[in-house]
């Protein structure tokens, strides 16, 4: 018999007002939920405009302590609507300490888990080492009552070693809520390579470790308050599943959807690709230096 899961994603663009996102994400989820999706993912940084495009001391102002009432809000969504729930938030640790964190909502509300992004990025246009500590929380999966997730988020994604880890200890479908577009100079070819080579390195992750894949992307132009950078993010949210085939692919466009993943699928492919058997650890030991002179 099947163990199937059903997945909402939340692919949406956003304005300054925090209160008007949140009340978009709320309208979505409700949507969602009436069509008894068990688990919602959230992009990245949903509740603001993507504000790493340049460095702005004011910008700190969106952060806020984790829990409190930003994790209400989303805690009594969860709740009202008995989903898991997975957010992305700007956490203030502390003065002049913050993490781009994801908050997982348990379906009575309460927090199942956190994770703080490990891989900071700082390029044209996504200023984020300016705002964001790396992630100090480890690469450790969720438990939740629809199974174990291993978050990751946005720069993560090209990283194999992070889904590696997470699979290895346990986590049963990579989620990534993200926020990545064109540069608006990127050329026809040049906007084509970078999309493909993002579907790529994640749907390898899926093949490589072998269970499911869910990546949330944010749509919409955004223009950086000195008009120095815009950026066309490329929604095109997917869920691929353990062999890396496309099980449902949003395009450039708002889009709130339900699609059933299966669960169990991801032991038959482990058996007949056994990736984890064949592994040479022994042989391992320098991946953990930054280059092999």
């Amino acid at each position: 018999m099947e163990n199937t899961l059903k997945v909402g994603i939340v692919q949406m663009s956003c304005t300054q007002n925090q209160k008007e996102n949140q009340s978009k994400i709320e309208k979505q989820i409700k949507q969602l939920a009436d069509k008894n999706t068990e688990l919602i993912v959230l992009q990245e940084l949903h509740d603001s405009l993507y504000f790493c495009q340049t460095e702005n001391v004011k910008n700190f102002e969106f952060a806020q302590k984790l829990p409190g009432p930003i994790t209400e809000f989303y805690s009594n969504l969860a709740k009202k609507h008995d989903v898991v729930l997975v957010s992305s938030l700007f956490e203030k640790r502390t003065g002049g300490l913050y993490h781009n964190t994801a908050v997982v909502f348990e379906k009575d509300g309460s927090i199942a888990g956190m994770y703080r992004k490990m891989h900071i990025p700082d390029d044209p246009g996504y200023h984020e080492k300016f705002y964001f500590t790396p992630g100090d929380l480890g690469f450790n999966p969720i438990k939740t009552s629809v199974g174990t997730l291993g978050i990751l988020i946005c720069w993560d994604q090209w990283f194999p070693e992070a889904a590696r880890l997470m699979a290895l200890r346990g986590a049963e479908i990579l989620i990534y809520p993200t926020a990545i577009g064109y540069d608006e100079k990127d050329n026809l070819k040049e906007r084509r390579t970078q999309l493909e080579s993002w579907k790529t390195i994640q749907k390898s992750h899926a093949i490589a470790n072998g269970i499911p894949l869910i990546c949330v992307n944010r749509v919409g132009t955004e223009t950086s308050e000195n008009s120095e950078s815009k950026i066309h993010f490329w929604g095109n949210s997917f869920i691929c599943g353990p062999q890396g085939e496309v099980i449902y692919q949003a395009d450039e466009n708002e889009q709130t959807t339900t699609t059933e993943i299966f669960l169990n699928q991801s032991e038959k492919v482990r058996q007949i690709w056994p990736f984890f058997r064949d592994r040479r650890i022994e042989e391992y030991s320098e991946i953990g230096k930054r280059f092999i002179d």
